[in-house]
């Protein structure tokens, strides 16, 4: 998923319905900010938001995820459309169209951490976005000069490296640092189901100036299985 391109869909959107940030945030039950975030490309609606938004200006959900708006076809008076419906109908039959993506939300498995991340699949492609990770900890007001923050999958013993997300300008607090994290993983090699049973973790590693280094491990879960 490309958050710049469904940012851009989703400011097209409400630009051409004439609404404001402000009116477009209170339609949905959030803050403006969250709403300059959305269509600056920082982050996204989460599923329930996003759904409800294809639904309420007629966008295909796949479309939206893929940064494209199409409305969706209106629905025409079936007698005088009969001849082109049953033309229709034998094409979708032979030539049955690309699944709609499922969604599925992630959760943290862990008291300390909270985020916003989603698996969204078909038959021929699955995505993973993580992003809004806060610590909710113990305060921690370290000043840290690198950060990793790795995101694995796991199979029983081994682990695989996703992606890896590495900050090294200067003295930042964890918190700080989380803010700046955002995983997009596009085409990811595994199905939803197959994720289900392997699983995904988040590493950090925070190393301060003395070389000194404090370790969190994230696991990750569906809160929904996989159809």
């Amino acid at each position: 998923m490309d958050q710049e391109r469904i940012g851009k869909k989703i400011k097209e959107i409400r630009k051409k319905e004439g609404l404001t940030q402000e009116k477009f945030a209170e339609k949905y039950g959030v803050t403006y900010q969250a709403v300059s975030k959305w269509e600056n490309g920082k982050n996204i609606p989460d599923i329930a938001i996003l759904k409800q938004i294809c639904e309420d200006y007629e966008v295909n959900l796949e479309d939206l995820l893929n940064g494209e708006a199409r409305k969706k076809e209106k629905k025409k008076n079936y007698f005088l459309f009969l001849i082109p419906l049953l033309i229709l109908f034998f094409i979708l039959f032979f030539f049955p169209k690309e699944k709609d993506f499922e969604l599925k939300p992630i959760s943290a498995s862990c008291d300390n951490f909270r985020l916003f991340g989603t698996i969204a699949y078909n038959d021929n492609k699955t995505s993973i976005h993580i992003s809004n990770i806060t610590y909710c900890g113990e305060e921690n007001q370290t000043q840290y000069q690198k950060l990793n923050c790795i995101l694995y999958e796991s199979d029983g013993d081994t682990k695989k490296e996703v992606k890896r997300i590495t900050y090294e300008e200067g003295p930042i607090t964890l918190d700080n640092f989380l803010k700046t994290v955002n995983f997009n993983i596009d085409h990811y090699s595994k199905s939803c189901k197959m994720y289900q049973e392997n699983g995904l973790h988040l590493e950090i590693e925070a190393y301060e100036e003395n070389g000194k280094m404090m370790f969190y491990k994230i696991p990750l879960s569906l809160e929904e299985k996989c159809s």
